[in-house]
């Protein structure tokens, strides 16, 4: 599974990417149809770009290839475009060109570039002579969560340039919570996703500070968002924690399952895991019993009504979620599940045609959707990622 896992990633997910790069005006093409048009005038979202700067760092690292490092630079540069040198932080989308366009500064943005950043300095090494760009970068978005985005509960969310608060739209676009007219002002995903940064970075640069913010998510996910009678995480909340919606995500817990331990093991002492042990073993049971099937893992569940849609990301962190649960308990039932997992992937979310990548999303019987192959959201840092972490913990 691993070698296969090498070569698609080198010869399908990788090569998808360097094509899309956008060496005249900077940063990713931003979209691609359904039919593999690329729209070179489409907007470049921050997340993206983020991701595509993780993804080409981390393969330079893992796989000990010095080329990937330069399409990382690329992306390095071009985050420079998404910054807000008056205000701090960085805006949610810019132009095709690099001018911003979208310029909600959403805590969720700040993270990922972070997440980019920290992922370069693991790659590129103090030598580099763009580490200190990224380091210096990444601290000064780190102070903008930490004074900017954070409150006496935990962080907002959506702002302004300025940093006033304002609806958490992005992040709050479950059906069921527009048709109410409700909007989560906290979400956990969100959260997952500081989470993911701040071990990412505390990995780069082991600076207590950061350690300690890391932490302070964890113990959110451990003593707030967990429902433990419920073996879940709660999705969508108001600003006070209340659940807005009778929901798992599946794909946010099985995620969440492995991204949290990981987070544990770059931020808490041993003898304080057990609790957060507890909690990722339990998702990932809870997970593969409800929703893990013969064909793929099933989207998530609103009001007991389950959606069956097979979306990209779901499928590969289904994989990586089944890998920590081997790691975690020792059964091999896990490792069989996973082998099952990949198997499906590739007859069915792997989009087949040449010089296409995975499907957006599939219906249940295997169908392709009219989604598109490339848009803000749809990146190489989940089918990436997958490939990269069981390569470097094969």
């Amino acid at each position: 599974m691993i070698t296969e896992m090498k070569q698609h990633l080198t010869e399908k997910i990788l090569p998808f990417w360097e094509k899309l790069t956008d060496w005249n005006l900077g940063g990713w093409y931003g979209y691609v149809d359904k039919d593999l048009n690329v729209h070179i005038d489409a907007h470049k979202g921050c997340i993206l770009n983020s991701r595509v700067l993780w993804t080409f760092a981390t393969a330079a690292r893992v796989l000990g290839e010095e080329r990937y490092l330069e399409y990382a630079r690329h992306a390095l540069r071009f985050m420079e475009r998404f910054e807000d040198h008056d205000r701090g932080g960085v805006f949610w989308s810019v132009n095709a060109s690099g001018f911003p366009l979208d310029k909600t500064k959403h805590t969720y943005c700040q993270a990922f570039a972070i997440y980019g950043l920290a992922a370069y300095m693991r790659a590129a090494g103090k030598e580099d002579r763009l580490y200190s760009v990224a380091r210096e970068r990444a601290f000064r978005l780190f102070r903008v969560i930490e004074n900017q985005c954070s409150d006496e509960g935990g962080y907002g969310e959506a702002f302004e340039p300025d940093f006033t608060p304002v609806d958490n739209k992005k992040l709050s676009d479950n059906p069921k919570l527009m048709e109410r007219g409700e909007v989560a002002e906290r979400t956990m995903n969100t959260l997952l996703h500081v989470l993911e940064a701040y071990a990412e970075f505390y990995r780069a640069v082991p600076d207590e500070e950061i350690r300690q913010a890391g932490v302070k998510c964890l113990e959110l996910f451990l003593h707030v968002m967990y429902n433990q009678p419920e073996r879940r995480l709660e999705v969508f909340y108001d600003r006070n924690y209340r659940s807005l919606l009778d929901m798992q995500s599946y794909g946010h817990d099985i995620e969440a399952s492995w991204l949290m331990w990981d987070a544990v093991e770059a931020l808490i002492p041993e003898e304080e895991r057990a609790p957060y042990r507890d909690m990722c073993i339990t998702l990932a049971q809870a997970t593969c019993e409800r929703a893990f099937t013969d064909h793929g893992m099933e989207n998530e569940i609103v009001e007991g009504e389950v959606e069956h849609t097979r979306v990209w990301w779901v499928q590969a962190e289904t994989i990586l979620g089944f890998k920590e649960a081997h790691k975690l308990t020792g059964d091999p039932a896990w490792m069989d599940r996973a082998a099952r997992q990949w198997a499906y992937v590739k007859d069915v979310i792997s989009d087949p045609r040449p010089g296409s990548e995975w499907y957006w999303s599939t219906d249940e019987n295997g169908v392709p959707t009219d989604k598109p192959i490339v848009e803000e959201w749809k990146c190489p840092y989940h089918n990436g990622r997958m490939c990269l972490r069981m390569i470097e913990n094969a």
